[in-house]
């Protein structure tokens, strides 16, 4: 599946390229070193995400949220105060450690943002 919004913003932007979610196919999901990576765009439905968020951390304790561009990080952050609630019921709080990463999208090094999202 790819995941890559590649067309062009309507919005008059500069054409930066956003890493896209699909609400019908869920959240596009893909694992490095046990860390379950969840692909946050500027579309994403933020109660979508946040689901996503609530059930790997669930199972699993951590989760990476990764964006590209302000609106895809205004969802991604969004999803994570609402995942809070979410899991607020089962006794879990979450933590969010923000970084920087380096992602190559068709040859071009674009700097995006890592969520890393915990239990604690």
């Amino acid at each position: 599946m790819d995941i890559l919004d590649t067309t062009p913003p309507s919005n008059g932007s500069k054409g930066e390229k956003t890493l896209s979610a699909s609400p019908a196919a869920g959240v596009p999901r893909t694992t490095r070193a046990a860390i379950e990576i969840l692909k946050v765009s500027a579309t994403s439905k933020p109660v979508a995400v946040a689901g996503a968020i609530a059930g790997v951390v669930r199972s699993q304790t951590r989760v990476e949220v990764q964006a590209i561009g302000a609106g895809a990080i205004n969802q991604a952050v969004k999803a994570i105060a609402i995942s809070r609630g979410y899991v607020a019921a089962g006794g879990i709080d979450l933590v969010c450690i923000p970084s920087f990463i380096d992602i190559s999208i068709d040859g071009e090094e674009r700097t995006g943002i890592r969520l890393l999202v915990e239990s604690r």
